[in-house]
């Protein structure tokens, strides 16, 4: 069974659908049974509800300019 540590780290691709049949019945076992871990999924879920609700804020382009320079860097 997971451990809570593991429930965290794999929160985002259970909450994302990227989990496989067998690691999803895991990851549900540990919640049905850790009433710490259902509640941070349950605050997981209603955080990325808030947070998809707030509307997008334009990225300034010195900033947009510096992150693609950084990527580039790091694809090497």
């Amino acid at each position: 069974m997971l451990t809570c540590i593991e429930v965290t780290e794999l929160v985002t691709d259970y909450l994302e659908g990227r989990m496989s049949t067998e690691e999803r019945l895991s990851f549900d076992k540990h919640v049905g049974l850790c009433r710490h871990c259902r509640a941070y999924l349950s605050q997981m879920r209603t955080t990325i509800g808030a947070l998809g609700m707030m509307p997008p804020e334009p990225v300034p382009d010195h900033v947009m300019d510096e992150l693609q320079e950084r990527f580039a860097e790091w694809k090497k």
